[in-house]
Formats: structure tokens, C-alpha cells, sequence
């Protein structure tokens, strides 16, 4: 996410890092960089242009030439400035409706549909709403077995009728049955198309007036850039849409898109989607974007999504397991799928400041634990609960079974020494104490 801009920004602001002399002309310099970086990611040129004379403006106006740390203070700047241009404040979702409706729209292609599930998911898990996602677009071959499908998958039902071809029809329908029900939540899936035309935004503003929505949401696939803004702009010219979602930001994205849509459009990003499962959903929070765009990483987030998939009595198993040194295999496993459910594990490296510039380069592979979980699944129940009875013989079964080499399960067999040792040590003093960091980080939220 935004691995380009953050390379380029780093570059243009290291100039003015650490407590050299500095000069107008190096702030005129940097803020030249800063702009190309903009641009490069896609950024309209008017906004990267105003938003760099804001960032000079600043600096020279708060004496950053007579400062200890000109390049801290600098940063400091670039960072509130990119705040701000991204929104500023968190925005959340307008749920007062009973039950409340949410109009989603964007063109064919952007995720829309996908989305609509991960935001049904987001409001049943997290919420604890009670969703209904309706079935509108008639048109687009599968459309609604995609919905169904994704129905299934967070075990959300789904509202539609194939008989009948009149999406405004359908909408009220489907809110008419939320309201017989006990649904509190209505998500309708719009129809998309290639391309903005006359007749999908005729269509779109008939089911808006129909239902008169809590909440009308654009989304936009954020790999498209500066063509993602101009569309947005075109859907709220006509719809007058109450916010933004950015999806596929786990992609190669140059984050044009998410940087300059709000100047554009005047409404705020509200969420994003960060891979292909239903989990992979993120509110937008502009400050905490700004931080990780230069590789500040962003750890209160990280921290939020680890919690999401804490389970205190299974971790109160697995302390007990290992002050008894008992931690198997199982046990590894178990943590590996939690792991898994935080989400896209590039996504999960970039939130660690400094882990971002580090790992440039290298191709992090979201299933880079599937040869793990091979050569664990080949192992019998016995000799995941007991290690230590993994002998020569074994070994070579295990290898055969899971596909791999001899070498790569004595590499497991290794590491998972290492880390045993590692919790077992983390059960004093040690352990003590990054839990207290963890409880202060998590009162920052």
C-alpha cells in the first residue's frame, strides 16, 4: 500500500532529516520533491501543487530554519498537511434508520458487491446490527448468485427476486421485509457499469428517492487513481453521495485516489477494503493513513486487529500449556489461523514503523504459512502434542507427506524450539511488561 509514495516522500524529506544546515532553498527544494512524489502517485496537479505551498507556507512561517530538528518538524507538517487533505477527523456510518438504509454505488468492477458483504460483516460483527443485503443490479450476468454467495460466506440472507426486473421495485421490497422481520440494517447492491452513463445515474437516483437512504455510499477501486476521483466527482454531481469506499488498497496502488478524492468531492472516505476476504475491511482513519503513507507505520490499528481476534480463554490455555511445557504443534496451528485473520500480511508489515522500508522488495506471499500448515497437518495427533518424539524416520514421513524437504522440517522444527523458549521466558517479567505497553496502546484508541 502506497510503497511508491512512501520510497519518494522518504527521499524528498531526508535532505532536511537530522540537524544539518538548512536553507529556503532546501525547503523550496523539498517541497519540489514532495510535489513530484504527488504527482507520480497520481494526484491531481492543482491539489499536490496547493497542498505543497501549504506545506512551504508552514515551515517557513514556523522558523523550521532556526529549529534544532528541521527535518522532524518538517515531517511533523507533511504529515498534519496530509491529515487533512485525506479529511482530517474520522468519519463513522449514519445507522439512526429504522431500520437504516444503505444505498451502495460505483461502477461494475470496483468490488461493490464484495464490499457490500465485508460492510453486512462489519455491522453484524462489530455492531452487532441484525443486516438484510437486497439484491438490485438486474442486469450484470450472476449478479445476484454473487450476493447470494457472499450471503452464505458471513451468514447474512439475502433479498431478491429474480422475477421481477425493476431495481426501485426490488429496493422497497426487500426494506418492506427488514421491517416485517427485525432486520436493522438494509444494504442494497446497485447495479454497476463500464462506464458512468445516463441511464445507470437516472437509475440510481430513482431507488435513492425511493428509499431516501440513511447513508449513500461511492465505491471506488483505488487502483484506478486520478480516474477513480473524476467518476466520483460525476456519481455526486447526481447522487450527492454521504461518503467514500476505497477498495482493492492491498493492491499495487499509487494512492492518488485516497489522497486527493476528499478535495475533489468534499466527502469524506468512510472505509476501505484491504484484501479479498470478508474480514478485510478497515475504517479510514486519515491521521493514522498519513502516518503509514511515511513509514511511521501504524500501530494503534494493528493493536485494534490483533484484539479482534483475541480469544481471552484460549489464551489462558495456551499460558498454562506453556508454563507446563506443553505447547504443541496444535497449539501453533491455532495461533497461525488468528494470525491468518488479521488480514493480508504485506497489509499486517506495513503497520509496523520502519518495516515497510525494510521489507522493500521482497514479495510477501499471503500464504506464506501453507507450507507450515502442511507439514504440521502430515504430523499424527501424538507427535503434534509431543515434539520432542519426532525422530529421523518421522521426519522423512512428515517430508513425503507434506511435499517438502527433509531440511524444511527440521527448519520448523527449530524455530519452534526457538519460540517456545521465547513464550516460556515471556511468562515472567518480560511478558509482564509488553502486555502493559498493549493495555497503553490500547488507550490510545
Amino acid at each position: 500500500m502506497f510503497d511508491n509514495l512512501s520510497e519518494k516522500l522518504d527521499k524528498a524529506l531526508h535532505v532536511l532529516k537530522g540537524h544539518g544546515q538548512i536553507t529556503e532553498i532546501n525547503v523550496a527544494e523539498t517541497t519540489k520533491e514532495v510535489r513530484r512524489a504527488l504527482l507520480d502517485a497520481d494526484v491531481n496537479f492543482k491539489i499536490a501543487k496547493e497542498f505543497t505551498n501549504r506545506v512551504k507556507e508552514k515551515a517557513l512561517g514556523q522558523n523550521v530554519l532556526t529549529t534544532l530538528q528541521p527535518g522532524q518538524l518538517m515531517v511533523k507538517i507533511v504529515k498534519d498537511e496530509l491529515t487533512e487533505l485525506m479529511g482530517g477527523e474520522t468519519e463513522g456510518i449514519n445507522l439512526s434508520g429504522n431500520p437504516s438504509v444503505i444505498l451502495m454505488s460505483g461502477l461494475q468492477g470496483s468490488g461493490k458487491t464484495t464490499f457490500s458483504g465485508k460492510l453486512a460483516n462489519y455491522l453484524k460483527t462489530k455492531k452487532s446490527k441484525k443486516p438484510l443485503l437486497v439484491a438490485c443490479d438486474v442486469y450484470r450476468p450472476a449478479a445476484i448468485d454473487q450476493l447470494h454467495v457472499v450471503g452464505e460466506q458471513i451468514n447474512v440472507e439475502v433479498y431478491s427476486d429474480r422475477e421481477n426486473s425493476n431495481p426501485v421495485s426490488i429496493a422497497k421490497a426487500g426494506i418492506a421485509k427488514a421491517k416485517e422481520e427485525g432486520f436493522n440494517v438494509v444494504i442494497v447492491d446497485t447495479a454497476g457499469r463500464l462506464a458512468v452513463d445516463e441511464m445507470m445515474m437516472n437509475e440510481i437516483s430513482d431507488i435513492h428517492k425511493a428509499i431516501e437512504p440513511q447513508e449513500t455510499l461511492f465505491v471506488v477501486d483505488s487502483m484506478t487513481g486520478q480516474d477513480a476521483v473524476n467518476t466520483a466527482k460525476s456519481f455526486n454531481d447526481i447522487l450527492n453521495f454521504d461518503g467514500v469506499i476505497l477498495t482493492k488498497l492491498d493492491g499495487d496502488t499509487r494512492g492518488g485516489a485516497a489522497i486527493s478524492i476528499k478535495s475533489v468531492v468534499d466527502k469524506p472516505i468512510k472505509f476501505i477494503g484491504t484484501g479479498e476476504k470478508m474480514e478485510a475491511i478497515d475504517v479510514f482513519h486519515p491521521d493514522r493513513m498519513a502516518d503509514r503513507i511515511l513509514g511511521m507505520g501504524d500501530v494503534i490499528s494493528l493493536v485494534e486487529r490483533a484484539q479482534d481476534q483475541f480469544d481471552e480463554e484460549e489464551a489462558r490455555k495456551i499460558q498454562k500449556k506453556i508454563a507446563k511445557n506443553k505447547f504443541g504443534f496444535d497449539d501453533f496451528l491455532s495461533q497461525i489461523q488468528q494470525i491468518k485473520k488479521m488480514g493480508n500480511l504485506k497489509d499486517l508489515m506495513g503497520m509496523i514503523p520502519g518495516a515497510g522500508k525494510a521489507l522493500k522488495g521482497l514479495d510477501i506471499d499471503d500464504d506464506a504459512f501453507k507450507h507450515i500448515e502442511a507439514i504440521i497437518h502430515s504430523m499424527t495427533p501424538d507427535e503434534r502434542a509431543n515434539p520432542a518424539k519426532l525422530n529421523v524416520s518421522r521426519k522423512k514421513r512428515i517430508a513425503k507427506g507434506s511435499g517438502r524437504q527433509m531440511q524444511d522440517v527440521n527448519q520448523l522444527l527449530k524455530q519452534f524450539d526457538q519460540m517456545s523458549k521465547m513464550m516460556k521466558m515471556m511468562q515472567g517479567g518480560g511478558g509482564k511488561k509488553m502486555m502493559q505497553m498493549m493495555g497503553g496502546m490500547n488507550g490510545m484508541r
